[in-house]
C-alpha cells in the first residue's frame, strides 16, 4: 500500500495507492468523509472500500483532502475538495492510461464530492455512495445522473436519515437508462460501527452484480 504524494491545486496531496501490474486493470478512486468532523483517508469505511476494489483487480487510490493529514491547504467546503478529487483522478488515470473502466466511491461528504466529479467526468461508469448527505447538501446537479451506481445508508443513521437518501434515489430513478440501487444496512449508524460486515456484504453483492464475482485464481496469482 505505497504512500504517494500528488501535486495538487493547494500543494501536496497525501495519498495511498495500490497498483495492479496488468495494463488492462480498471481504476477506482475513494473519497473520505467531512474533514472538519474527523474524516480522513484512514476512515474504516474508506479503507474497506479500498480493499474491496483492490481484491477485484483494480488499481485504487485514496487520499486526504486539503488540510487533512499531510495534505497541504485549507478546508474549502466543497470547491477546493472537488479540485483535489479531480487532480487525484487525473493522477490515477495518468498512471493507468489503458484502464478499461473507472469507478468512484465516496463516504458522506466524500459522496457529495464524488457525485459532483461524476458529473464532470464521463469516463466514470460506476459509483458507490455511502451515506450520501442528501439532507445536508444540494444534489440537484444530478440532472440526470450519468452513471448507474449504489447508494447505501445505515438504518439508524441520525446524521443522514434513510428518508432523505430514499428521496434522492427515487428522483434519480426517473432518469432514462440509469439504475440507482439503494440499500439500507440494519442497525447501522452513520459510521457503520459494529456493522461494517453488513455494509461490505451490500457493497460486495452490488459489485458481484455489476462486475461478476472475483476470479479466485486471478486474485491468488496477483498476490
Amino acid at each position: 500500500m505505497p504512500e504517494v504524494n500528488i501535486s495538487g491545486p493547494s500543494g501536496r496531496i497525501e495519498a495511498r495507492y495500490h497498483h495492479q501490474p496488468s495494463t488492462s486493470a480498471p481504476v477506482a478512486l475513494i473519497l473520505h468523509p467531512h474533514p472538519q468532523f474527523g474524516g480522513t483517508m484512514n476512515n474504516q469505511v474508506v479503507y474497506h472500500l479500498y480493499y474491496a476494489f483492490q481484491k477485484r483487480g483494480f488499481s485504487v487510490l485514496r487520499f486526504n483532502f486539503r488540510g487533512v493529514g499531510r495534505s497541504e491547504g485549507l478546508f474549502d467546503n466543497g470547491p477546493g475538495e472537488l479540485a483535489d478529487a479531480a487532480t487525484a483522478l487525473d493522477w490515477l488515470q495518468g498512471y493507468n492510461p489503458d484502464a478499461p473502466a473507472c469507478w468512484i466511491c465516496g463516504v458522506s461528504f466524500g459522496a457529495w464530492i464524488a457525485m459532483q466529479l461524476l458529473m464532470r467526468r464521463p469516463e466514470i461508469e460506476g459509483f458507490i455512495s455511502v451515506a450520501p448527505p442528501a439532507n445536508l447538501y444540494d444534489f440537484t446537479f444530478l440532472a440526470p445522473c450519468p452513471s448507474s451506481g449504489l447508494m447505501v445508508n445505515g438504518a439508524k443513521d441520525r446524521v443522514v436519515p434513510t428518508e432523505s437518501v430514499r428521496g434522492l434515489v427515487d428522483r434519480l430513478k426517473t432518469q432514462k437508462g440509469i439504475v440507482i440501487d439503494h440499500s439500507t444496512v440494519p442497525d447501522a449508524n452513520h459510521f457503520f460501527e459494529e456493522r461494517m460486515d453488513g455494509l461490505m456484504d451490500v457493497v460486495q453483492g452490488y459489485l458481484d452484480k455489476r462486475l461478476g464475482k472475483p476470479n479466485k485464481k486471478k486474485k491468488e496469482s496477483a498476490a
